[in-house]
C-alpha cells in the first residue's frame, strides 16, 4: 500500500505551541512514516483547525476518513486527485462537501472515540478552530490530550496543573524537552546524594521537582511534535535506573538519623524493594510479549486502577512523605519492600491469570478498546 503524502490547506496566524498549522502537520506528517509531496493518497489538514495528534494517525492509517466540524473537513484521508480536490474547494471556502460521494465521513459532534495505543485510552480527542481567542483552550486540549490514560496517582491528579504552566513556559522561551530532561537529571542525582546523606526532606524535594519535570518533557515533546529517539532513550533511561539508587541510599542514610536498620534487616528490604523492581518489570515485559504487545495495565479495568498506586517511584515516594511526617524514614523504607513484594505478587497473579486464559483459547483485549461510542 502507498503511503499517502500530507498538505495542509488555507493559513492560519494563530500558532499553537509557537507553530504554524502547517508546520505541526509536518512534523506530524514525518514522525508517522508519511511520505513527502501532496499528490493523492494524502492527508489534507485544515489550518483553520487544531485537533489532537491521535486524529492526524487515525486519519492516516484509514484511506477515505473524513473528520469534519461544524461540517466542514478538517483532516481527511483523500485516495484519489478528485476526492482531494473536493476537499480541498470544500476548505478553502469553509463549507462542507457538496457531495461525500464514498467517503466516510465522521462528525466530530457526534463524539466519536478512537484507542490511542501510545497514551493508552480511548477517547474523543480534541478538534476545535484555532483562532486567537480560542489559543488557551487548544493548549490546554493539546497538553491533557498528551497525558498517559493509565498512569500512577501523582502523574494524574497532582501534577498536570503544575506540569502546564512549565511547559507553556518552557514552550515560550524556547527549551527543548532534553533541555528540561537534563535539568531533571541533575536534579535526580542531587535528591540521591541528599538522600544517603539522611537530608530527606531536602532530597524529597529536589525529587519533586525533578518528578514534575519528568512530566513536562514528555508533554512539551508531545504538544510540539519533537519527539526524537534519543530523547525517548535519555526521559526512559533516567527514569528506569535512579529509583534503585534513590532506594538503596534512602536506607544508607538512615544511619545520620541514628535509625539504621540492622544487617539482616538492611538486606531484607533492599532484595525486596530491589528484586521486586527487576521482577515488576520483567513480568510487565513478558505480558506484553505474550500478549501483541499490550501493557498489563490496560488489561481489565483493576489493572488500570491498580496503577495509580502500585509500586513504582511516585507512589513509593507518597509511602516515604507519610513516614517522614512522623519522623521515621526507617519505617517508611521497610513499608515500600512490603509494598513492592505485594504489588508484584498482584502482577504475578494476573500474568498468570493471562496466561489460563490464553491456554483455553481466550482472547486478552484490553477493556480501553471496547468501543464506548
Amino acid at each position: 500500500m502507498t503511503k499517502p503524502g500530507w498538505e495542509t490547506v488555507g493559513s492560519n496566524r494563530t500558532l499553537l505551541w509557537g507553530l504554524t498549522m502547517a508546520e505541526r502537520t509536518a512534523r506530524l506528517a514525518r514522525s508517522s512514516g508519511l511520505r513527502e509531496g501532496h499528490a493523492a493518497p494524502v492527508v489534507i489538514a485544515n489550518a483553520a483547525t487544531a485537533f489532537d495528534p491521535a486524529w492526524f494517525r487515525h486519519a492516516a492509517a484509514e484511506p477515505g476518513l473524513v473528520l469534519t466540524l461544524g461540517g466542514v473537513p478538517a483532516l481527511a484521508h483523500a485516495r484519489t486527485e478528485s476526492e482531494a480536490e473536493a476537499l480541498r474547494r470544500a476548505m478553502r471556502a469553509q463549507q462542507p462537501l457538496a457531495d461525500t460521494g464514498s467517503l466516510t465521513v465522521l462528525a466530530y459532534e457526534d463524539g466519536p472515540t478512537i484507542m490511542n495505543k501510545q497514551l493508552r485510552k480511548r477517547e474523543t480527542p480534541f478538534l476545535l478552530a484555532l483562532t486567537p481567542q480560542t489559543l488557551r483552550q487548544a493548549e490546554r486540549a493539546s497538553y491533557f490530550g498528551a497525558y498517559k490514560g493509565v498512569t500512577d496517582i501523582l502523574t494524574k491528579y497532582l501534577w498536570p496543573e503544575w506540569a502546564l504552566v512549565l511547559t507553556r513556559l518552557a514552550a515560550k522561551i524556547g527549551m527543548t524537552p532534553n533541555m528540561v530532561t537534563a535539568i531533571g537529571a541533575i536534579l535526580c542525582v542531587a535528591a540521591t546524594v541528599a538522600f544517603a546523606h539522611g537530608h530527606y526532606w531536602s532530597g524529597m524535594a529536589m525529587g519533586l521537582v525533578f518528578m514534575v519535570l519528568d512530566t513536562v518533557d514528555g508533554k512539551l515533546a508531545r504538544c510540539t511534535v519533537t519527539s526524537s529517539w534519543w530523547g525517548n532513550v535519555f526521559d526512559h533511561g533516567i527514569d528506569l535506573v535512579h529509583p534503585p539508587f534513590w532506594w538503596w541510599f534512602w536506607a544508607t542514610g538512615l544511619a545520620t538519623w541514628g535509625l539504621a536498620l540492622d544487617t539482616s534487616t538492611f538486606w531484607w528490604v533492599q532484595g525486596a524493594i530491589q528484586g521486586g523492581y527487576v521482577l515488576q518489570r520483567l513480568i510487565e515485559g513478558v505480558f506484553m510479549r505474550q500478549n501483541d504487545m499490550m501493557h498489563i495495565h490496560v488489561w481489565r479495568k483493576f489493572d488500570s486502577q491498580f496503577r495509580l498506586i502500585t509500586a513504582r517511584r511516585n507512589p513509593n515516594m507518597i509511602i516515604l512523605l507519610v513516614a517522614m511526617l512522623f519522623a521515621r524514614p526507617d519505617l517508611g523504607i521497610i513499608a515500600v519492600a512490603w509494598w513492592t513484594v505485594l504489588s508484584c505478587a498482584v502482577h504475578a497473579v494476573r500474568l498468570i491469570q493471562a496466561r489460563l486464559i490464553v491456554a483455553r483459547g481466550g482472547p486478552i483485549t484490553s477493556w480501553l478498546a471496547e468501543d464506548s461510542a
